[in-house]
């Protein structure tokens, strides 16, 4: 059984949903409110890569927001924490993007947060692409 708090919980869950409001934002200023100066943010799964620290993080944001295949709507969901250690837990939730084109797809987020002294923030995130089976 975890052994956290419903108050942990909640800040938990905020961190995590605060996410699609800073990114949809472009609000890259905001982002060490969910995530540590040490974040590690794997996008493998999409191509980009591995980022490491909140700077490269925020740099990373900055040079792709023009982009035009980036979602205009983040959204996410189903966030449930999955385990504890000391004060570090790990969470899943789904993601869903909706896109300038119309069309949306769906990721699931595996997340460590660690509580620091100014609250829960992700210091890994490992983005999972949600994929249709490829036709045979």
């Amino acid at each position: 059984m975890l052994d956290i708090t419903a108050a942990d919980r909640i800040a938990i869950h905020e961190t995590i949903a605060l996410h699609g409001h800073v990114a949809d934002d472009r609000d890259w200023d905001r982002w060490g409110e969910l995530y540590t100066d040490d974040v590690v943010l794997d996008l493998e799964d999409f191509g980009s890569g591995t980022t490491r620290g909140l700077a490269a993080l925020r740099k990373m944001a900055r040079d792709t927001q023009s982009d035009p295949t980036q979602p205009l709507g983040h959204h996410v969901t189903n966030i449930v924490v999955v385990a504890e250690d000391g004060d570090r837990v790990r969470a899943r939730s789904k993601g869903l993007a909706v896109n300038a084109d119309g069309t949306s797809g769906t990721v699931v987020y595996e997340d460590t947060l660690r509580r620091e002294p100014q609250g829960w923030r992700i210091c890994h995130r490992k983005a999972l692409a949600r994929r249709a089976p490829a036709q045979a």
